[in-house]
């Protein structure tokens, strides 16, 4: 059985040792997962698989407490049921999708994140991923995003960068691949 499980805490060493340990005395193994830190506040959301069928209250019981993390720690538990949320939209319907990244960034002001968000929305564009951190008054915002196949790109630039504008941010919007190879690190022997 699989379940969606997610865990915020106050940023401490050993959380995902704990979680993942609470994971492993249930017999279960992690699929996926992704974490994060924000503002002192441990988050981790992770996709896992049980031998066994657990109601989510008693699923949460066994994470949190007989895994060790405590009352100190908020577990979220819930049955992972892939489900599209419009059957126009189902993979199997359209072409593959393309990964971009957006980067902006500027003066910090409020109503950033909702403009940016409310477009790509309103393009059908996914955001699969988001980061946004204000230091002093700057504010960056990058988000991996999934492209329908079929938008035009060059329109979908040209737009961001004008709301861009408006705000006073630089944004830049490239291909993951792109993105990837111009960002990767080398090593040096």
């Amino acid at each position: 059985m699989q379940y969606v499980l997610s865990v915020m805490s106050c940023d401490h060493p050993g959380i995902i040792a704990e979680v993942s340990s609470a994971v492993d005395r249930l017999g279960g193994n992690i699929n996926s997962c992704s974490q994060t830190v924000l503002g002192g506040y441990f988050t981790f959301i992770t996709i896992i698989d049980l031998p066994k069928q657990y109601t989510t209250e008693k699923l949460t019981q066994e994470i949190q407490f007989s895994g060790g993390l405590g009352s100190d720690y908020r577990v979220i538990v819930q049955p992972y049921e892939f489900k599209v949320a419009d059957p126009e939209h189902s993979v199997a319907s359209k072409p593959a999708d393309e990964t971009f990244i957006i980067t902006a960034f500027g003066q910090d002001q409020p109503g950033i994140v909702k403009q940016f968000s409310r477009y790509l929305a309103d393009h059908d564009i996914n955001i699969t991923d988001l980061y946004g951190d204000r230091n002093g008054d700057e504010f960056v915002l990058i988000g991996q995003l999934t492209m329908p196949a079929n938008i035009n790109i060059g329109n979908i630039r040209d737009d961001l960068e004008e709301i861009g504008k408006e705000f006073g941010f630089t944004v830049k919007l490239q291909h993951n691949n792109i993105f990837v190879a111009t960002n990767q690190l080398r090593l040096v022997e």
